[in-house]
């Protein structure tokens, strides 16, 4: 009986809910961490990020619109996708950041759960954040916190999973919109991910992944005018100051580059970053000659 041929994957970008290949037609290759090959994957053009950000803007008024409640039970169904997928991830885990088989499953595993953990933020951050505000007048003054827009997410580099969600999910859990370009030399977890996406309740258009060289694929989202905001976490110093000084033409919100440790639990920078705060003032008016008021 002859040995039977690998059937390999051919890895796709992901783009307003669809799986094209990068425009340019160019790929590169991705080998593990003892330089063996794994796959080719897209390399994107400024096309392609312009493309992501078209579909993330499409896709905004829906997501931000629906209750906090409903994005965070769209989240855990990918939380529920996530786990019967955990043999595959474990495998690109291993092999992306050269980890025993142990512990890219213990990797995989936080990497569920932290997903899980946002899951149950996003109809609680608002009263975390938001709330009455005291103020010297005959007035409600109440504070609520709102969606910045489409954010671009520079995936960190380094931890190809657990990295990924810890700054993608805060980002879409709040109602935001997301293009994230993967980690340069590790970008398979985050492609198998988008399928993930793809195949859960998220709607097509609020996570586009885009794979490539890191610094061609984020100038352009620096620049970009219909983008709100830009978390640096995967850009280097040298690159992270050339795309500030990018985003700061349409003052865009950044994040920059900071030590994190992703297997610790996280706070709530991450859902309070790309946050506007909406106050709304109303009169009281009065009841009665005591001059009691509502």
């Amino acid at each position: 009986m002859s040995d039977r041929l690998t059937v390999f994957k051919t890895y796709k970008l992901y783009v307003g809910g669809k799986f094209p290949r990068s425009e340019s037609g160019r790929v590169y290759e991705v080998t593990d961490s003892k330089g063996k090959w794994l796959a080719n994957a897209p390399l994107s053009s400024r096309k392609d990020a312009r493309d992501a950000v078209i579909a993330a803007r499409k896709a905004f008024g829906g997501w931000s619109g629906a209750t906090a409640y409903n994005r965070g039970q769209v989240l855990y169904r990918v939380a529920e996708m996530l786990e019967g997928r955990r043999d595959q991830f474990t495998r690109e885990v291993a092999d992306a950041e050269g980890l025993s088989k142990s512990k890219a499953a213990a990797v995989v595993d936080a990497t569920i759960d932290r997903w899980v953990w946002y899951a149950g933020w996003t109809d609680k951050i608002a009263q975390v954040v938001g709330g009455g505000n005291p103020v010297a007048g005959p007035f409600f003054n109440l504070s609520s916190p709102e969606p910045t827009g489409v954010v671009a997410v520079l995936a960190p580099q380094e931890s190809s999973f657990l990295g990924l969600v810890s700054v993608l999910a805060p980002v879409i859990a709040t109602g935001n919109t997301a293009i994230v370009v993967a980690s340069e030399n590790s970008p398979l977890p985050a492609l198998s991910l988008a399928e993930v996406l793809a195949t859960s309740d998220v709607p097509g258009g609020v996570v586009n992944v885009l794979s490539g060289r890191t610094a061609e694929i984020a100038a352009p989202l620096a620049a970009h005018q219909d983008v709100n905001a830009i978390d640096l976490a995967g850009a280097d110093e040298v690159l992270a100051k050339e795309l500030e000084i990018a985003a700061a033409d349409n003052l865009k919100r950044v994040l920059r580059p900071q030590p994190v440790d992703y297997a610790e639990t996280p706070g709530t920078d991450r859902l309070t970053a790309f946050l506007e705060t909406k106050t709304v003032w109303h009169p009281t008016g009065s009841l009665g000659a005591s001059g009691s008021s509502y």
